[in-house]
C-alpha cells in the first residue's frame, strides 16, 4: 500500500479537491459580480464574524487577510461602492471604525450560492448527530493546521 493509499491521505486528498471546488465557485461568483478575489475573502471573514458576534475594524481584517493599511482602505473602498460593506463610527468609542456588511451583499451571496448550501445541508442530513462530530471535528483540526500561527482563535473567522 502506497502513502497515498492510507485513509489519512485519501481524506487529504478529499479535502483537496473539495477546496478546489469550492475555490472555483468562489471565482465564479467574484468574476461575476465585478470582485476581486480577495474582496470575496473579506466578505466570507466579515460574515463569520458577524454570525460569532465579533465586531471587525478595518486593521483587524486587514490582519486576517495579511494585507497592509494602504490595501485594506482600497479593499474597503472596492467593497463600499457597490454597498457590499459599509464602514461605521462605534458608538462606544466614536475613535474606533467598525466593519459591517450590508444586507445587498449577503442577498447577493445567497442568489449564488444559496443552492450549493442547501445541498451541504441537505447532504448532511444524512449523517447521524455522532457522525457531524466527527466530521466537525476533523475539520477543525484540519483548519487548525492550516491557519497561519499568530491568528487569534477568538477572531471569530471560521470559528463558531
Amino acid at each position: 500500500m502506497s502513502d497515498d493509499d492510507t485513509p489519512a491521505m485519501r481524506l487529504v486528498h478529499l479535502l483537496r479537491a473539495v477546496t478546489v471546488e469550492f475555490h472555483l465557485r468562489g471565482s465564479e461568483f467574484a468574476a461575476r459580480n465585478g470582485l476581486h478575489p480577495t474582496d470575496l475573502r473579506a466578505l466570507i471573514r466579515l460574515l463569520d464574524a458577524d454570525r460569532a458576534g465579533d465586531a471587525v475594524t478595518p486593521g483587524r481584517l486587514g490582519e486576517a487577510l495579511n494585507l497592509n493599511s494602504a490595501g485594506t482602505t482600497a479593499l474597503l473602498d472596492r467593497l463600499e461602492r457597490p454597498g457590499l460593506v459599509r464602514r461605521i463610527r462605534d458608538e462606544h468609542d466614536r475613535r474606533r471604525v467598525l466593519l459591517v456588511v450590508e444586507p445587498k451583499a449577503v442577498e447577493l451571496g445567497w442568489s449564488f450560492f444559496g443552492p450549493l448550501i442547501s445541498g451541504l445541508v441537505d447532504v448532511a442530513e444524512d449523517f447521524t448527530p455522532a457522525e457531524l462530530d466527527v466530521v466537525q471535528r476533523y475539520l477543525t483540526a484540519a483548519l487548525d493546521v492550516a491557519s497561519p500561527a499568530g491568528v487569534p482563535e477568538n477572531q471569530g473567522v471560521y470559528r463558531e
